[in-house]
């Protein structure tokens, strides 16, 4: 389109993203995708620690187990799967009407840039049935 001096119109010549936009949006995401790489392996670990009281729970459920087989099933498992944010002693094993309460909660920081980290809270539990 024209304008009235025989020049194209300023709103036609707008198109796209400026250089600093453009470098905005690059920062931007690529801050997303480094906190994503920082974060995988904390997940990855909490997926460890869920898979072994799941497991846990799979081998004792409803066999009437004692607490000293199960922390050490427990401690077991960790050890197989190297969990290391956590121990056996930072599982806690509850006696409950029903049975056996298993809980691991915990939290796990990792640093992200300079002095900003991320702590994330974990809480998984499992009640194995005598």
């Amino acid at each position: 389109m024209n304008g009235f001096d025989g020049h194209p119109s300023r709103h036609a010549r707008q198109r796209g993203m400026t250089t600093l936009g453009f470098l905005i949006l690059v920062v931007f995401i690529g801050l997303f995708a480094f906190a994503a790489l920082r974060l995988a392996p904390v997940y990855l670990n909490y997926i460890k620690v869920a898979g072994v009281l799941d497991g846990v729970y799979d081998e004792f459920d409803s066999q009437n187990p004692s607490r000293s087989a199960i922390r050490t099933s427990v401690d077991r498992r960790f050890e197989v799967e190297s969990v290391s944010v956590i121990s056996n002693r930072d599982v806690t094993i509850t006696t409950d009407n029903a049975g056996f309460l298993i809980e691991a909660t915990y939290d796990h920081t990792t640093p992200f840039i300079g002095n900003i980290y991320f702590t994330v809270k974990f809480d998984k539990s499992v009640l194995v049935r005598r």
